[in-house]
């Protein structure tokens, strides 16, 4: 069996036997890319190397470290390695073969590159790459010998064995293969990746390139000249060239680096052309292989090579630009991110967008009928659009002033409870009404339905969330009222120096996020009195119970009885809980569909964490009472009945706040439920590749796919007719959905203005009014409402959405856009709370003060400025959040303390 074979060689294609790099380059050369002429040495040679010399035991002995050992232990054992193989010689009958080989390539001193080509490298799962050593320029068989031995022995350098052991891969599982090509005369060179790593589209390519060789290149040593090109037309979309100052070249022995001329170390490396056919081949190289790849390749006398290719790792997910201007769709009219807007935080799903908008029309226009008079809202005078994706209130200016005339008749229905406003008619009217209309969706046979029956239950579900939310929203003006009211009258005429604020006599109080956290606590102490029970929940992945919970089926290592009644009681929650919404796009998963959230707070209470929530409720409840009669105690007897029915007021309205607030998607599980249905139908009728991808169609392309009865059930045989009609597998809107999710990534990572147009009147009249603070702040200090009282220095933890709940460390400062009812289960392993969007009297706020924690909110920009293991002062008296510098950080942190209410 020989041990060298041509990288033209048909063979070449087991990693085991020629590593990744041989693999990929024979891979190149039999898809008729320019690979230099080359060959192999196959891993066999290493393990005859290795046993002819005896190093084996040897080898493994000194490499046996563990993931956690000191630096200098591995550089030792390297150091170690190494000297074995320099001791070594090369078997005759595998050196007379590497001398044929060297031959063939051009003669006795033909230049060669010799690479190390591993069998864990130039993998997609994790990158090898540059590990081990290589040898350019080499002359001579006697320098080839010495190259490859030094290839060999590069496969227990310090850096190598340190990597290979973090990932988990064993010493006696390493081999390492030899790729010996034919040096390059480079005029120029450097590496190409076939996707664009910065926001991942798969239809950019990048190319940095330097005069000279490709070494310096890739090792960073020289400025590169770096364009980025679109591939399917090798456009070259934007250019920056560098100022080269130095540059790679052949040495007589090996390489060297010598000055750049004048005249070219600022011009271009490549031309425009140059780039658009190396693109080309890129688009060529990602095609064979199936996935992006990073390409090193050389060009000499006007002809590119390619000298190695390996797959890209860590490529983000496809983002289209983040937008710089906000086109407004409507003219004449104002834009406002308030009310339901505030529960959008990031851009909407196409369906959701296309959906949302009517209904939330229609909902205002009936609230504001009943309650001024059908003509206070005229069509067209509120709308819901987005601008960049993000979702708006529009007033249109004359629909504006004319309900500006009307608010006075408005309040006065409000605090009468007429129109089925206020608290009154949520309690006897909406929320029944909301609840009865989910109910009867819920028992229909989701599965038998017609298509059209389905998108008319989304409809109509969606519809009563929105009328539902719009009642809601006459809660939140009286909740408000009532506690500013007495906070009002308490700090002027009942508070006395040393006393706590008017916020210590509300706290206390049930409310459905905080029944939801004490059900939790429940879960977590059912499940520990099994001790087996408990293991599982604690060992076991959170997506695996996740999983578990859904099928039914029992994790490794737990009764299946025991697992059965777990399952029953966890699902009781979700039944009673698992509504409440992270976002109101029904394209987000709530706690129903997805528990994991849920399950990391079980695991938090069950490792002994937290505090318990029926005792917490239990102190603040009998504080609040003690405060209360030493108060009342010492008012005279109007005061102290103008002090019990404002209070009385306050305590009344804030729980049914929340209770309102986390109820809003009640409809959503449901909802839900029915869009992938008609998913799971639609990618049986080859319409769209998964169920999730129902989300990101248009209405208009739902509905057309329900007429042509692509939504039908059992449509397995309207599938075969979709392909007929397009002539092709591919899903029929899969390029929309793909082009649609790569949009909205790029415009998720905007800021959206607070009000549109842009304007000094617009901020000076209505800033105030706003839920967020200003998006323009600088400086190591951001400014929002100060909402809980206390200080804390912790870590930010920067939370997008529930897809990040997991990161989520016992300790760290909550940062999020905005939190909702859902997101309580978070605030019981935080030590602070920072938001864009909120205000002393949102949910946030109330949240925080039970949990005693302090909370910043309404920063306008904490999500941007602020970055996940970054130390900061979460100061909610100031309403400051102050990045700290590391040395600062360390001495704050043993200095502060947070103030707790109790």
């Amino acid at each position: 069996m020989p041990y060298i074979n041509g990288l033209s060689d048909t063979g070449i294609g087991d990693l085991a036997a020629a590593g990744g790099k041989a693999v990929g380059l024979a891979g190149l050369i039999r898809a008729g890319l320019p690979v230099p002429p080359g060959f192999v040495l196959g891993t066999a040679a290493y393990a005859e190397f290795v046993s002819a010399n005896g190093l084996g035991d040897e080898i493994q002995r000194l490499a046996a470290l563990s993931p956690d050992a000191a630096p200098g232990d591995y550089a030792a054992a390297s150091d170690q390695i190494r000297a074995l193989f320099t001791g070594g010689a090369i078997p005759g009958t595998m050196r007379d073969e590497l001398a044929g080989a060297y031959g063939l390539l051009g003669g006795a001193d033909v230049p060669v590159a010799v690479r190390s080509s591993a069998t864990a490298e130039d993998l997609a799962s994790a990158s090898f790459a540059g590990q081990q050593d290589t040898y350019l320029n080499v002359r001579g068989f006697e320098a080839l010998m010495a190259a490859v031995i030094g290839c060999w022995a590069s496969l227990w350098t310090a850096r190598a064995m340190a990597y290979r052991a973090r990932e988990g891969v064993l010493p006696n599982r390493v081999r390492l293969a030899v790729v010996v090509q034919q040096m390059v005369e480079a005029e120029a060179a450097g590496v190409m990746f076939t996707a664009n790593p910065a926001n991942g589209r798969r239809d950019q390519a990048v190319v940095s390139a330097a005069w000279g060789l490709g070494e310096s290149v890739v090792s960073g040593t020289v400025s590169t000249d770096d364009m980025v090109v679109e591939v399917s037309t090798g456009k070259v979309l934007s250019r920056q060239t560098a100022d080269k100052s130095v540059m790679t070249v052949y040495a007589q022995d090996g390489t060297r680096e010598q000055p750049v001329a004048a005249a070219r170390r600022r011009a271009p490396v490549l031309d425009d052309s140059a780039v658009g056919e190396l693109a080309a081949l890129g688009r060529q190289i990602a095609g064979h292989f199936e996935v992006p790849q990073d390409v090193e390749w050389a060009r000499a006398g006007g002809t590119f090579f390619i000298l190695q290719s390996r797959p890209i790792t860590a490529l983000p997910e496809p983002a289209a630009d983040i937008p710089d201007t906000w086109p407004l769709p409507y003219p004449k009219g104002m834009y406002f991110r308030a009310s339901i807007v505030e529960q959008l935080p990031d851009p909407l799903t196409p369906l959701f967008a296309d959906l949302i908008d009517g209904s939330v029309a229609r909902s205002l226009q009936a609230l504001l009928a009943g309650a001024v008079g059908k003509n206070a809202v005229r069509e067209g005078d509120v709308r819901l659009p987005t601008v960049n994706g993000y979702a708006y209130y529009y007033y249109r200016n004359a629909g504006m002033w004319r309900m500006m005339a009307k608010s006075p008749a408005a309040f006065r229905a409000l605090f009468r409870g007429e129109a089925h406003m206020g608290v009154a008619g949520w309690r006897e009217y909406s929320h029944p009404k909301y609840r009865r209309v989910v109910k009867d969706w819920a028992a229909k046979p989701l599965q038998e339905l017609p298509g059209g029956e389905l998108v008319a239950g989304v409809q109509s579900l969606l519809d009563a969330g929105t009328v539902y939310y719009t009642a809601v929203q006459s809660i939140i003006p009286l909740a408000a009222t009532s506690e500013l009211s007495f906070r009002a009258f308490y700090d002027k005429l009942v508070r006395r120096n040393g006393d706590p604020p008017a916020q210590a006599l509300l706290l206390g109080f049930d409310s459905e996020p905080i029944r939801a956290e004490k059900s939790l606590w429940d879960l977590a102490g059912w499940a520990r009195s099994d001790p087996g029970l408990t293991a599982v929940l604690l060992e076991r992945p959170t997506a695996e119970l996740a999983e578990c919970q859904r099928t039914g089926s029992p994790p490794a290592g737990v009764d299946g009885v025991l697992w059965q009644e777990w399952r029953f009681t966890f699902q009781e929650h979700l039944d009673l809980y698992g509504h409440a919404v992270y976002n109101l796009d029904f394209a987000i998963p709530v706690p129903a569909d997805d528990p994991s959230a849920l399950l990391d707070t079980v695991k938090f209470y069950l490792r002994g964490q937290g505090t318990d929530p029926h005792d917490r409720q239990r102190l603040l409840t009998e504080r609040r009472e003690e405060l209360t009669r030493d108060a009342a105690a010492r008012l005279g007897p109007r005061r102290r009945a103008v002090f019990r029915r404002l209070l009385r007021w306050a305590q009344e309205t804030a729980p049914i706040r929340e209770d309102a607030l986390a109820d809003v998607g009640l409809a959503w599980p449901v909802l839900r439920r029915m869009l992938r249905e008609l998913g799971h139908r639609l990618v049986a009728s080859s319409v769209i590749a998964a169920p999730d991808d129902v989300f990101w169609l248009r209405f208009q392309e739902l509905r057309s796919a329900v007429e042509f009865g692509l939504a039908a059930p059992g449509t397995q045989a309207a599938g075969a007719a979709a392909v007929a009609i397009t002539g092709t597998a591919r899903p029929v809107r899969a390029d929309a959905v793909e082009e649609r999710r790569m949009l909205w990534r790029g415009q998720a990572k905007a800021a959206a203005p607070q009000m549109l147009p842009e304007s000094r009147w617009m901020e000076r009249s209505f800033g105030s009014w706003m839920p967020a603070g200003s998006q323009h702040q600088s400086g190591d200090v951001i400014k929002g409402v100060g909402a809980s009282s206390g200080r804390v220095n912790a870590p930010a933890r920067v939370l997008s959405g529930p897809q990040d709940f997991g990161q989520m460390q016992p300790g760290d400062v909550l940062v999020a856009r905005i939190t909702t009812p859902a997101w309580t289960s978070l605030f019981a392993m935080a030590s602070a709370v920072v938001t864009d969007v909120g205000g002393p009297l949102s949910h946030s706020s109330i949240v925080a003060r039970e949990y005693g924690i302090p909370a910043v909110l309404g920063t306008g920009v904490a999500t941007q400025r602020l970055t996940t293991g970054q130390q900061v002062l979460v100061d909610g008296d100031a309403g400051t959040v102050t990045v700290l510098p590391a040395d600062q950080a360390t001495i704050e942190n043993s200095a502060s303390s947070t103030k707790k209410l109790l």
